[in-house]
């Protein structure tokens, strides 16, 4: 169903233009670097490690592979500028409305106040959301990134629910 939505798409980057496209597999070392350049996500265990590549490349395989999920890239100039995945979720509140849920956003550090991200999620919550019939886009932010709160705050977005997580034990 996300495959329906309208790309490649033209996005503004600091020295020009970017464009919006669907991630591929050959994109995951650039999509591995923006989640390792990030205090908390590092933290967790985001690394670029050629260790961890094979857990990284299954991963986006899985994303890219499922029609209610999709990985989406900013590419400039030949290089990945920013990332974020979609997850379309049906559901049985709000009268049977569908959600996007927004995860992993990520704008490289070079690329960072020059208006990507709110150009990122304009097209979620302008193009996306109504594309897909979502009447509500969502997402979860750590509580250390108040950085990351005041600008979702700044395009709309209320912290109106706490999350909760549960680290499940490997096996």
């Amino acid at each position: 169903m996300l495959d329906s939505l309208p790309l490649p798409h033209p996005l503004p980057v600091r020295d020009g233009d970017g464009r919006l496209r669907r991630a591929a597999a050959d994109d995951a070392d650039a999509i591995i670097a923006l989640l390792a350049d990030d205090l908390i996500s590092a933290s967790r265990g985001d690394s670029v490690s050629v260790d961890d590549r094979p857990a990284y490349a299954a991963a986006l395989g899985e994303v890219i592979g499922d029609p209610s999920n999709d990985l989406l890239v900013v590419e400039s100039a030949g290089a990945i500028v920013g990332t974020f995945q979609l997850t379309l979720i049906p559901g049985m509140s709000r009268r049977g409305s569908r959600r996007l849920l927004v995860e992993a956003v990520r704008v490289r550090a070079d690329q960072r106040s020059a208006g990507l991200g709110s150009a990122m999620m304009r097209w979620v919550t302008d193009v996306a959301a109504p594309g897909l019939g979502a009447s509500i886009v969502q997402l979860t932010s750590d509580a250390a990134r108040t950085d990351a709160h005041r600008f979702y705050e700044r395009l709309g977005f209320t912290g109106s629910h706490r999350g909760f997580k549960f680290t499940v034990a490997p096996r």
